[in-house]
């Protein structure tokens, strides 16, 4: 939770949102925030939920009684039934790393980030951090892909496959020039810059 509250501050300092600033978080899941639980902390952190559209890609029953001052919207990242601009800001946390297809799937993604909204916040973990902030298992995302790794993510519970990306392939995926913060074990872009 400490992560995700940092990121929350760094997301408040950098983009100094208001109370009329409309944000577009993409990556939602159908659980509640509470109980130990770090999902959507966004929606239960933010000063101004109302301000929120929230996007997943499954049902969002559980999602919207936890936070009913939120739209929440089942849409894939990769296409997002928005109009171009229609947002401030769109944040999206730890979400482009499991996104289907590669690179050119999460290119996609953050391609629509950057059509519907004006400024984007996108956080992945880093891959060059020794520790997978997924699995917590040292150097378990810089084995190739298939066998082992595979293996090591679904005996921690992934069943999808993870794609981690480095400050130059996350800065890559951008149609145009965003800051790329490298917080440690976290990457965050921000832009346009």
């Amino acid at each position: 939770m400490w992560s995700r509250e940092r990121k929350l501050r760094l997301f408040l300092e950098l983009l100094r949102p208001g109370p009329g600033t409309t944000v577009l978080d993409v990556g939602v899941t159908d659980a509640p925030f509470g109980a130990g639980s770090t999902d959507n902390f966004f929606e239960a952190l933010y000063p101004w939920p109302e301000q929120i559209t929230a996007v997943g890609v499954t049902e969002l029953d559980r999602f919207s009684v936890a936070f009913p001052r939120v739209r929440a919207v089942r849409a894939d990242g990769r296409r997002l039934p928005f109009a171009d601009g229609e947002f401030d800001v769109a944040f999206s946390n730890a979400v482009v790393e499991h996104v289907a297809g590669g690179r050119e799937g999460q290119g996609e993604f953050v391609r629509e980030l950057c059509r519907v909204a004006q400024r984007v916040f996108v956080t992945t973990p880093n891959r060059w951090f020794p520790l997978d902030p997924h699995t917590l298992v040292p150097f378990a995302h810089w084995l190739p892909r298939g066998g082992l790794r595979d293996r090591v993510l679904r005996a921690r519970g992934f069943e999808d496959v993870l794609d981690p990306l480095g400050p130059k392939e996350l800065a890559a995926l951008f149609p145009y020039r965003v800051r790329v913060l490298n917080r440690g074990m976290t990457l965050v872009a921000v832009g346009p810059e």
